[in-house]
């Protein structure tokens, strides 16, 4: 890859958007939905679900991805859809993919980038 942070950015933008496109297996409904939320300036990608389900607020990320000093970092995959995996087969390599859900000092241990 030429430009790899441009490569990331495209990646993630495509595969967020084509989870956002597959229809959802939770509980939403009029009241909750799924925002898509794409940064390629700052190099923040989410989808959030969000609204309110019997009287109560409702707000939490579903993916939140970030680009910091070239590197991708995953904040959050609160899914069983295989997100790093798909990052691995779209090309990224994974010394370039942080798992920022794990603590610092796990990420040795986990096979991917520590920072």
């Amino acid at each position: 890859m030429d430009n790899p942070v441009n490569a990331y950015r495209d990646i993630i933008v495509d595969l967020l958007e084509s989870y956002a496109r597959m229809p959802s297996v939770g509980a939403i409904h009029d009241e909750v939905e799924e925002q898509l939320i794409l940064d390629t300036q700052r190099d923040h990608y989410q989808i959030l679900t969000i609204g309110w389900e019997n009287g109560r607020r409702v707000y939490y990320p579903i993916f939140h991805i970030d680009i910091r000093d070239g590197k991708i970092w995953v904040q959050e995959d609160a899914t069983d859809f295989d997100l790093v995996g798909e990052l691995e087969r779209r090309g990224v390599a994974k010394s370039d993919i942080v798992l920022a859900f794990q603590a610092p000092y796990k990420r040795p241990f986990t096979g991917y980038a520590v920072a």
